[in-house]
């Protein structure tokens, strides 16, 4: 059974960082394209972030870019994404996610597995 936890959500003021975890269990990501998404209350479902397998390279949605990094540990089958100089429109709940294939997409309804989320508040 596919398995992906999310952790390291939690309040923050504005300017501070965090650092997301998610766990994958299984089956072996280390050749699967891993995603972030968040969902703020009220809005849908936005990408933030995409790891590529096997090569790893990076892609960033434009209104994080700068300030987020998502990289990955294919040795503990786990990808982080550390989020700096946090904005209260970063507010929502993350969402880690998974393909089959090594290559990204921006679009969630593109990927495999789903974690449970992880929530990030930014008190202004």
């Amino acid at each position: 059974q596919v398995q992906l936890v999310e952790s390291g959500g939690g309040l923050v003021q504005a300017g501070g960082s965090l650092r997301l975890s998610c766990a994958a269990s299984g089956r072996t990501f280390s050749s699967s394209a891993m995603g972030w998404f968040r969902q703020a209350p009220g809005k849908e479902r936005e990408f933030v972030a995409a790891i590529r397998g096997i090569v790893t390279s990076t892609y960033y949605a434009d209104s994080v870019k700068g300030r987020f990094t998502i990289s990955r540990d294919n040795a503990k089958n786990t990808v982080y994404l550390q989020v700096n100089m946090l904005k209260a429109e970063d507010t929502a709940v993350y969402y880690c996610a998974a393909r089959r294939v090594p290559a990204y997409s921006v679009y969630d309804r593109e990927y495999d597995y789903w974690g449970q989320g992880t929530q990030v508040t930014v008190s202004s």
